[in-house]
C-alpha cells in the first residue's frame, strides 16, 4: 500500500467522480466516473483501492432546508459504500473542504477550483499536462476532498461509520 495516493470520491445520485491524488508528487494519478457503487465486483473495488493509503469521501450536512431525492439517494450511495469498500471511509463535510482551501463559507465551485489550481498547478493541456490534467466537472470537488484529506489531519466523527461498525451496529 502507497503512502502517498488518497482517493477523493465525490458522490452524487447517478454518478460518481473518483480522483486519484499523489499527495507526495502533487498530482492527480487518476480518473473515474461509476454510475454506481452496488454493481462493483469484488475485482473492481481491488483495482480502485490498489496503491491507496487513504479513502476520502464529501459528506453531506443538514442546512435546515428541506431537501429531495437525490440527497437520499447521495446518502444511501455513502452509506453502501462506506459499509462494502473494505476500508476505512474518511467522511469529510463540504464546509471543511471550503474552509481549508478559501478560508470562507461562502465559497463557490469556481473558487474551488481557483484554490485548486493555486496550489497544485495548472491543467494544462495534451500537448502538455500538468499536474491536474483531465480534471473537469465532479472531478474538481472529489480532487478537493482528496487534498484536503492529505492536508489535514482527520477529525473526530469523520469515521463515525466504522465507529458503528466496531460496535457491531451495522
Amino acid at each position: 500500500m502507497s503512502k502517498n495516493i488518497i482517493l477523493g470520491i465525490d458522490p452524487g445520485p447517478k454518478e460518481h467522480a473518483f480522483v486519484w491524488w499523489d499527495c507526495e508528487e502533487h498530482q492527480v494519478v487518476g480518473l473515474h466516473t461509476f454510475k454506481s457503487f452496488i454493481h462493483l465486483t469484488a475485482r473492481e473495488k481491488e483495482n480502485i483501492l490498489c496503491k491507496v493509503h487513504t479513502v476520502a469521501c464529501e459528506w453531506i450536512e443538514s442546512y435546515g432546508m428541506a431537501v429531495g431525492q437525490e440527497v437520499f439517494r447521495t446518502v444511501a450511495g455513502i452509506g453502501w459504500l462506506a459499509g462494502t469498500i473494505g476500508t476505512e471511509v474518511r467522511l469529510v463535510p463540504r464546509k471543511s473542504v471550503k474552509m481549508h482551501l478559501c478560508q470562507s463559507m461562502r465559497a463557490k465551485d469556481a473558487n474551488i477550483r481557483q484554490a485548486l489550481i493555486d496550489r497544485c498547478g495548472v491543467v494544462g493541456t495534451k500537448k502538455a499536462p500538468g499536474p491536474l490534467f483531465g480534471v473537469s466537472s465532479h472531478y474538481w470537488a472529489a480532487l478537493a476532498v482528496a487534498v484536503y484529506a492529505a492536508e489535514t489531519p482527520a477529525k473526530d466523527g469523520e469515521f463515525w461509520i466504522e465507529d458503528l461498525r466496531k460496535r457491531s451496529i451495522i
